[in-house]
């Protein structure tokens, strides 16, 4: 939707302020999530089809020359969808959980944010219980070693920090949402893409672009309450994190289903210049963002960022 900006008025006017401007937005978007709540077990009925879901140049290791059968590159293309949607569900926790957590701390509930956040939750939930219904169908068999030790112990602090810090939780959520919603595109818009896959994705991109606008709309806010350490952590350590999300959204253990070393096929996909370009796209839309909104300046662009989004201090693209 296109959210225009308040026009301005000559005598001095409450609703002028910034905040308030911002929550007649926040109430457009309520409007919206309205207008038709999706069911997705009845408006997105169907099953996947057998065998590969997507092209091998939508795969990880497009790139990689791999000298596989056509049996095994359609049990790697549902391994690969398993992981990348159980990574989302995962994400969509952690970020009901922050939202959950800033309604219960809320000093008053009647706000439009309060109420949008509630349309968020309501929407994820379904979100995710579509994805479940996916990966049941998927049937999986990789098994992720990033789940267990110090990774897994990391991943647990990591989603406790960043649910207390509204700054940094809603830097992750414009990560969370532009890094699908581009491979959900690429995946739609091509003719070889499983059309159930195709459906699942058209919905959640649908419903996401409303989750973006929030995100857009409301982190200025947060961005000026913010605490010091809530402001380093966005500019310093969210893009090591986002990094980190990107590159597991596959996991290693996807590869050993179809007989390739996990960890070296791994590493070798995320360094892949089809994958560097995924990274690259989708995370220079949230730089534009941040940079937009003031919480990141031209020709002050962090290191991070830049080696997260292959751009230079001003944040201008430095790969072509």
């Amino acid at each position: 939707m296109t959210i225009t900006q308040p026009t301005a008025t000559t005598a001095p006017d409450p609703t002028d302020d910034p905040r308030t401007a911002t929550g007649r937005r926040v109430e457009k978007l309520n409007t919206a999530s309205l207008r038709r709540v999706i069911d997705p077990d009845a408006d997105v009925a169907g099953s996947l089809g057998p065998g590969r879901v997507f092209a091998r140049e939508l795969s990880t290791v497009a790139d990689l020359d791999l000298d596989l059968t056509d049996g095994q590159w359609a049990r790697l293309s549902r391994e690969e969808t398993a992981s990348f949607v159980t990574s989302g569900i995962r994400f969509e926790a952690l970020l009901m959980a922050g939202f959950a957590l800033q309604l219960a701390h809320a000093e008053t509930m009647d706000d439009p944010r309060i109420t949008y956040l509630l349309h968020e939750i309501g929407e994820e939930t379904r979100h995710s219980r579509l994805f479940v219904r996916l990966v049941n169908q998927l049937a999986p068999t990789a098994v992720s070693p990033l789940d267990r030790g110090l990774p897994g112990r990391l991943f647990r602090r990591i989603t406790r920090f960043v649910i207390r810090r509204p700054a940094t939780l809603y830097t992750l959520v414009l990560a969370g949402e532009e890094i699908p919603d581009l491979k959900q595109k690429r995946l739609i818009e091509h003719p070889d893409t499983d059309p159930f896959l195709q459906e699942v994705n058209r919905y959640h991109r649908l419903e996401e672009a409303r989750h973006l606008a929030f995100a857009r709309l409301t982190l200025p806010e947060l961005w000026a309450e913010a605490s010091w350490f809530d402001r380093f952590s966005v500019r310093h350590v969210v893009p090591v994190v986002i990094r980190t999300m990107f590159d597991t959204m596959v996991h290693p253990g996807v590869y050993e289903t179809v007989g390739l070393p996990g960890m070296a096929t791994w590493k070798a996909a995320n360094r892949s210049p089809s994958q560097l370009d995924l990274r690259h796209e989708a995370t220079r839309a949230v730089l534009r963002t941040l940079l937009g909104s003031g919480v990141l300046q031209p020709g002050g662009v962090p290191a991070a960022w830049r080696r997260l989004a292959g751009v230079d201090r001003q944040g201008q693209p430095v790969d072509g």
